[in-house]
């Protein structure tokens, strides 16, 4: 049987690293210790491999999931193989920390190693009229790969740096952040919020900023 599917998209070579990307949209991960993941995730695995519900780990991030909306749902991945992990057909970056920390929207964080501690943090500056008032801290040394709905750009953070709410989806967690409004008559600013508020960033670091405030529900109805 001869196909293109044999060639460039064959599964690809071991490489060493736990955390590897397929393709851009597809990350496969190397089992061995346990692996936290969105559920739903999971799009294929090979080998011996348990997938559990991983609950909010703990009453006050319980609490802070119910209070915020900040939506989290993982999954703990164990055994021996590999996992194959995918978003929407999302692109996927591969961050490795060694004992820092990156703030990442609930909606766009993937998987990382289950070394890596977590926990729901309130965004500085912006109020609950804002939006995306709350967001996930991750914090240790361990991989972490996060989804882009449409390719990002990194923006360093040397100059007054500004982004839609929606469309940050990363950034240091040492940056200071405060809301920007620009409501200006007749002035629509920022991707369909509807809203001129930006979020505005201060200090030495990083924002990632993907090309889209993310997917939309198109018009429908539910009939009669």
């Amino acid at each position: 049987m001869k196909s293109s599917l044999f060639g460039a998209y064959l599964e690809s070579a071991t490489s060493g690293e736990r955390f590897v990307l397929q393709n851009e949209r597809l990350l496969r991960i190397t089992l061995g210790d346990e692996v936290m993941a969105r559920q739903g995730s999971m799009v294929a695995y090979q080998g011996g491999v348990e997938f559990d519900f991983q609950g909010s780990g703990g009453v006050g991030r319980f609490l802070k999931k119910a209070l915020t909306g900040e939506g989290l749902p993982l999954m703990r991945c164990r055994g021996s193989g590999e996992l194959f992990l995918a978003r929407d057909a999302r692109e996927i970056f591969l961050i490795l920390l060694e004992g820092e920390s990156i703030t990442v929207n609930g909606d766009n964080l993937l998987a990382f190693d289950s070394t890596i501690e977590w926990d729901i943090r309130r965004v500085e500056g912006v109020s609950m009229l804002a939006g995306g008032m709350f967001n996930t801290v991750l914090r240790g040394t361990g991989w972490v790969a996060i989804s882009s709905f449409g390719t990002p750009v990194v923006l360093q953070t040397d100059v007054p740096t500004f982004a839609d709410i929606q469309s940050a989806i990363a950034w240091s967690s040492d940056l200071q952040t405060t809301v920007n409004r620009t409501m200006k008559m007749g002035a629509l600013v920022g991707r369909g919020s509807g809203e001129a508020v930006q979020l505005a960033f201060s200090g030495q670091g990083f924002v990632v900023v993907q090309a889209s405030e993310g997917p939309s529900v198109p018009p429908h109805n539910h009939g009669s």
